[in-house]
Order: structure tokens, then sequence, then C-alpha cells
């Protein structure tokens, strides 16, 4: 089997529809004002229609977080090299792929409650991407703590979202998930500082390439902790998970900045339309 399989090679059928995370980020519709505020909000007249968005984001998720992981176990070889991954890392992995599956499951069975199917909406693949990384430790943060840090807050939110609009099913769903979450972001910060612990320049480059998924996933006020952000910080299960108070804080900087940035490009873009 091959290792290191590109993105342009995952097995999809008829149904799933791709998209690039450039497209996402950038569309006008997610820099717009009116896109500057919370659309999960109950209040919101199109609140449900926008769970099922995030409900589908979150099954493509686990879908390429299950690759992921089961790539990890087979890309490297078994070793303590700076190209290679322990054995302890592999058996992590493998029982992340565990989660991942059932994971899968339960939200196809969840889309189908809220009304939804597999295609409704497109999928990007960044997870995956970051998932590709030929370097154990970046691959680690980019998607253990990054982006299984995202699902901590993603979980947390759609958790919040079931209990106020009283559905049960929701709420149960996405605690029990947000459980197996903490897991693997703790499996991502235990590695990274065991196998960088004598060697802090790639510690760094790790975390550099954390902060830089953190951004993409942040961007145009995502996530973050402004009552207008649809998803926020789940700090509590962060710190479960093994963030630092400090890490937390500068997550925070980061989503505030991604805001900023997707405001000043909103601004741009009219003024560019006026002066037209």
């Amino acid at each position: 089997m091959k290792r290191m399989l590109p993105v342009t090679e995952l097995a999809r059928d008829e149904r799933f529809l791709h998209m690039k995370i450039e497209d996402a980020v950038f569309d006008p519709r997610n820099l717009s004002p009116s896109a500057q505020r919370n659309t999960l909000a109950p209040t919101y007249e199109n609140a449900t229609d926008n769970a099922r968005g995030l409900m589908h984001g979150i099954f493509v998720g686990e879908i390429q977080a299950l690759e992921g992981a089961g790539r990890t176990c087979w890309d490297f070889d078994l070793g303590e090299a700076r190209d290679q991954a322990p054995l302890g890392l592999k058996l992590d992995m493998a029982r992340q792929c565990w989660d991942e599956a059932r994971h899968v499951e339960i939200s196809i069975k969840l889309g189908e409650h809220m009304g939804s199917e597999i295609g409704e909406f497109a999928e990007q693949t960044l997870l995956y991407e970051a998932a590709c990384n030929p370097d154990p430790v970046l691959r680690l943060t980019g998607v253990n703590r990054a982006l299984e840090g995202l699902a901590i807050d993603v979980f947390k939110t759609m958790r919040d979202f079931g209990t106020v609009l009283s559905d049960p099913v929701l709420e149960f769903a996405e605690d029990w998930m947000l459980a197996d979450e903490v897991t693997h972001v703790k499996m991502g910060s235990d590695w990274l500082r065991r196998l960088t612990a004598q060697d802090p320049q790639r510690q760094k480059e790790a975390l550099d390439f954390q902060k830089a998924v953190d951004k993409l996933f942040s961007f145009g006020g995502f996530r973050g902790e402004r009552e207008e952000n649809p998803v926020h910080l789940a700090r509590n299960f962060r710190r479960l998970a093994g963030f630092s108070d400090d890490e937390i804080s500068e997550l925070v900087d980061i989503a505030a900045s991604a805001f900023e940035e997707a405001q000043t490009q909103q601004a741009s873009r009219v003024a560019a339309a006026t002066q037209g």
C-alpha cells in the first residue's frame, strides 16, 4: 500500500462534492457584514440550516480524521528517529481510528436526525492535508492539537445547541464524542512534548504549524470568544486536553486576529466596489 497518500486519491463516491479551503475561507458571503454574527444562535432565522451544515462538516471531518490517524499508523517506520514513529504513538493512533470510525457512524445518524443527507454540503479536505505532513510531530500538532482542538470547540457548541433546543439526541451524542476528542487532543499534547523534549527548535516549528492551521479555521469570526462567533473556545475542555492557560490565551488572540483580518478584507472589497 502506498505511503503518504495524496489528497487527490482519497476514496469518495459520487455523493461527495469537494471544495478548496481557500474557496470557503474567502467566499464573499463569509466575509460580508451579515456573516459577522453568531449564525448558530437559536434566535437566528437560519440557525437550524447552519447547524445541519456544521453537522455535515463534522461528518466529513471525522472521515478525514480516521484516514489521517490510519495513515500515521502506516506512513512511518517503527522507531525513535525523526522520521519514524514510536510503537506507543502508533497504538494511540490505532485507538483513535476506532473512535473516529464510531464518530462517522454517529454523525451519519445525527445528520439524518437533523434532516440532512450525505453530500448535501461540500467537503473541504484541510484536515487530511494537515495529516499528510511528512514529519510525524508536525502531523500531531496540525491534526491532534489544532484540528481535533477545533473539534472540542465545535462539539461543545453543538452539544449546547442541542441543550437549548431541547434535543436530547443531539445533546447526548455530541457530549459522547466530545469526551473522545479531549482524549485525542491530550494524546497529541503528550506526544508533542515527549518527542521534542530534547529538540526545542522542532517543538517551535510544530507549534508554529499548529498556529497556522488554527488561524485558518478561525478566519472570518467562525471561532472565538465574541458574542458573534458561532463557535466558542471550550477553555475547560482544552485544559483537560493538555493546553496551558497561556496557549489558550494565545489561541484567543489568533482568533481575534483572524476576525480583524476578515473585517479588513471586507472593508477593502466594499471600497473597491464603490470605486468601481
